[in-house]
């Protein structure tokens, strides 16, 4: 797929994830939502969760689980964004997103999603995407709904206790549900 990004032309390469990405898909992944590095972007959770987001041991399981896959974005060689789909029943679940923080805004993560999708309906005949959203996260929120994702007021509670998922800073988080209905395309 061609995409210019951050200003340069080049080629974009979606693949799924193999065991010798998860170094570099943890340190994405942190890169984008935790920590000072993760202030460059948008998409940061520093003010909120601080510790970890993801450790090798939990990407490592999707990479390996049935049904499920992370897809991996490659520009120039370099691993730059990534998103975990996994298939359940007539739905799949879109998570684990994360775009290199320098990157984000230039479009990059529309691309990302609009593949995602694509590539859940046409491998699982799936008719809805899935996700879950910190549900303070309005910004965050306000981005998928303008992708077409609609807010469903199904909200499950934050695993408080469980430092796998970081520090909480709050006692006020909670995921919300985003659903997208996925249309086929006419044949």
């Amino acid at each position: 797929m061609d995409t210019t990004l951050a200003g340069e032309s080049g080629q974009l390469t979606f693949r799924d994830a193999v065991d010798a990405d998860v170094p570099v898909l943890v340190r994405l992944i942190e890169s984008a939502y935790r920590g000072d590095s993760s202030r460059a972007g948008w998409t940061t959770e520093a003010d909120i969760l601080e510790g970890q987001r993801t450790d090798p041991e939990g990407v490592r399981q999707i990479v390996e689980a049935p049904g499920s896959r992370l897809l991996v974005v490659e520009h120039g060689g370099e691993l730059v964004a990534c998103c975990q789909l996994e298939h359940r029943g007539d739905a799949a679940y879109f998570g684990m997103f994360a775009v290199r923080p320098a990157l984000q805004g230039a479009g990059l993560g529309k691309v990302v999603i609009a593949e995602a999708e694509r590539v859940v309906r046409e491998s699982w005949g799936v008719t809805e995407m899935h996700m879950t959203v910190i549900s303070l996260r309005e910004e965050l929120i306000a981005w998928y709904e303008r992708r077409g994702y609609r807010r469903t007021g199904e909200f499950s509670p934050f695993p408080y206790g469980d430092e796998r998922f970081g520090v909480p800073q709050r006692d006020d988080l909670a995921f919300e549900l985003l659903i997208k209905d996925l249309v086929r395309p006419e044949r």
